[in-house]
Parts: C-alpha cells; sequence; structure tokens
C-alpha cells in the first residue's frame, strides 16, 4: 500500500490510543469487524471512504484531520482551485479529490472520485454501504454503479442520488476511466 494510505492508518490508531479505547471498541461504534478496523490500522489494506467519514464522525473530527493530520479551519467558506483539492489514492483503482477539506463541521464531504478501469474485466464488483446519503454526477467517461442490487450505466451529464446505507459500488466501462463528482451526506 502507499505511503499516504499508511499515515492515514497511523491517525486512526492514533486516535483509537489517544482516547484508551480497544479495537473492539471502535470497530463497534464504526460498524465493522475488530478485524477489518486492524487492517486499516496495519497500513497493508485499503481503507475505505465510507470508514473514514463514520470514523471522523464518531471521533467529532473532520476527515481532513484524518486524511491530512491537519484541523480544518475555515467557517466562512473554502475555496478550492481546480486541482487542489487534497488527494487521497486509495488503491490503483480509486482516486479521491477532497473539495472541503477545509472547511470546519462541513455537512456533507464533497469529492472528484477517479475510477480507473479494471484490469480484469470480468472481476467482482467491491459494495460498500455507510450511513447517510450520497450524490454522483458523471463528469467524464461512462460508470457502471450497483445500488441494492440494481445495476444502473451512468453517462457523462448523468447523476444519481442514493441511500448510501444500500450496498453500492461502481466499475468503470469501455475500458476508459471515470470522473464523477461525489458528494456523501
Amino acid at each position: 500500500m502507499n505511503e499516504q494510505i499508511r499515515q492515514i492508518a497511523a491517525r486512526l490508531r492514533g486516535m483509537r490510543d489517544a482516547v484508551d479505547m480497544t479495537a473492539a471498541e471502535v470497530a463497534e461504534a464504526c460498524n465493522v469487524s475488530e478485524a477489518d478496523l486492524l487492517r486499516y490500522e496495519s497500513g497493508e489494506t485499503d481503507i475505505p471512504m465510507n470508514f473514514i467519514c463514520v470514523f471522523a464522525k464518531y471521533f467529532r473530527v473532520e476527515p481532513s484531520t484524518i486524511f491530512s493530520g491537519e484541523e480544518a479551519y475555515m467557517s466562512s467558506y473554502f475555496l478550492c482551485r481546480k486541482g487542489k483539492g487534497q488527494s487521497v489514492a486509495r488503491s490503483n483503482a480509486y482516486k479521491y479529490q477532497a473539495l472541503a477539506m477545509g472547511f470546519k463541521n462541513a455537512k456533507a464531504e464533497p469529492f472528484i472520485v477517479t475510477v480507473e478501469p479494471d484490469e480484469v474485466p470480468d472481476k467482482p464488483m467491491h459494495l460498500n454501504s455507510h450511513p447517510s446519503q450520497e450524490f454522483n454526477l458523471v463528469m467524464e467517461g461512462t460508470l457502471l454503479l450497483q445500488v441494492d442490487g440494481k445495476q444502473l450505466v451512468l453517462e457523462e451529464g448523468d447523476s444519481l442520488y442514493f441511500d448510501s446505507t444500500k450496498p453500492h459500488g461502481m466499475k468503470a466501462l469501455n475500458g476508459k476511466r471515470v470522473r464523477f463528482l461525489a458528494i456523501i451526506f
């Protein structure tokens, strides 16, 4: 895994240690298995974005604190210039660019997400879920989005608002990368 993931993992473990909670306690509070939490804290596996948001909410910090190690400080507005959002490369397939990381007490988390095409086209889609709702707007490419067992194909300009507690996942189609705006509420 890359160095950025290892740093995020260290912050997860550090926050848990700072409040003297066991892995089992934090896992239960964040609705993941203890084994998954320990894998996330090891820095040797991908850390799902939804987990980072749930963890941040539980610990009453901004997701930016977990991503960058710095506290959000803006409360009136936060300007993010093109290509300048905090980048988080979770894996080779998914890259996130956070657009509001400097805004304190944000009510939503907007990201530009880049999904690279699978090297193995028939690879099963990874599904996840997280509390709240999500909005996705395709900016480039064709996205296969599965929500609660239903597969939807979104083209450039298409959008979907959905209940993110339902299992969902995405995949780039036609062998080309996809870029979309994702807002997690």
